[in-house]
């Protein structure tokens, strides 16, 4: 569903406040911020045959055939993807704090908040986001080709599996084969996954939601000359939610 004349008129007006409040071009160039040590991680392809571009939960959301894709779109292809960790310390595992598909090696200058084209910007204020929710702890970058094999395999799985849970009786044994195989940066059930789904030559990485449920928001990179480079979903505000828990202990 294509976004109306009159609502691209005023995204145009609000672009200033969508764009990203912090660089996070730092989350994958920095080795440590707000006294806490980070790391990329490469999670392996993803693939974009559409160039559009969803993201979802994929075992709240994406099964919905309605769920639409942001109204920009991308250069179909297959990229990687790369997890910004905040690296396991004595109080707490590692935290995935931002996901990035990068579509080509231009810089990205800016961040703005990836849209659907149907959100109300009326009463946008500066530090608000609209984003995507959040309810079983995982998220994914989904093309919208990839989107439709996906709602196939779980009503074709559910049919073949009367009463039992995707993630339970599926999902679960996979993450857990992901930690196996690459222990770094998971907890021993695993919280990431580069799979690919059956009967396709399509590769849906699903990773861990940072600290969890919730609503987080997702910018597009632009470079110098404001063609879109990358995107990122921002799980963690490094920066802000550290730094508070330095105060806090002060």
């Amino acid at each position: 569903m294509a976004p109306t004349n009159e609502w691209l008129s005023q995204w145009k007006q609000k672009r200033e406040i969508l764009e990203c409040p912090v660089d996070l071009n730092t989350y994958f160039s920095l080795p440590e911020m707000a006294g806490k040590e980070l790391a990329v991680m490469d999670i392996g392809p993803c693939s974009i045959p559409t160039g559009q571009i969803l993201v979802r939960d994929p075992l709240y959301y994406l099964g919905n055939r309605q769920e639409q894709p942001y109204f920009q779109t991308v250069p179909a292809g297959t990229y990687r993807t790369e997890v910004c960790v905040v690296k396991p310390d004595e109080e707490d595992c590692a935290r995935y704090a931002a996901v990035r598909v990068k579509f080509a090696d231009a810089p990205a200058v800016r961040f703005e908040e990836a849209l659907i084209g149907y959100e109300d910007l009326t009463d946008l204020g500066e530090g608000e986001f609209f984003g995507f929710n959040v309810d079983a702890g995982l998220a994914c970058i989904c093309d919208k080709q990839l989107h439709h094999a996906f709602c196939d395999f779980k009503e074709n799985w559910h049919k073949e599996h009367p009463g039992e849970n995707l993630y339970d009786h599926y999902f679960a044994a996979l993450f857990a084969e992901s930690f196996r195989q690459n222990p770094q940066y998971q907890r021993e059930g695993g919280d990431w996954l580069n799979w690919q789904i059956p009967g396709t030559e399509y590769h849906l990485p699903i990773f861990q939601s940072g600290f969890g449920d919730g609503a987080y928001p997702v910018y597009w990179g632009y470079d110098e000359t404001g063609a879109i480079c990358q995107i990122v979903v921002q799980f963690i505000d490094i920066q802000l939610t550290y730094d508070d828990d330095d105060e806090e202990e002060d």
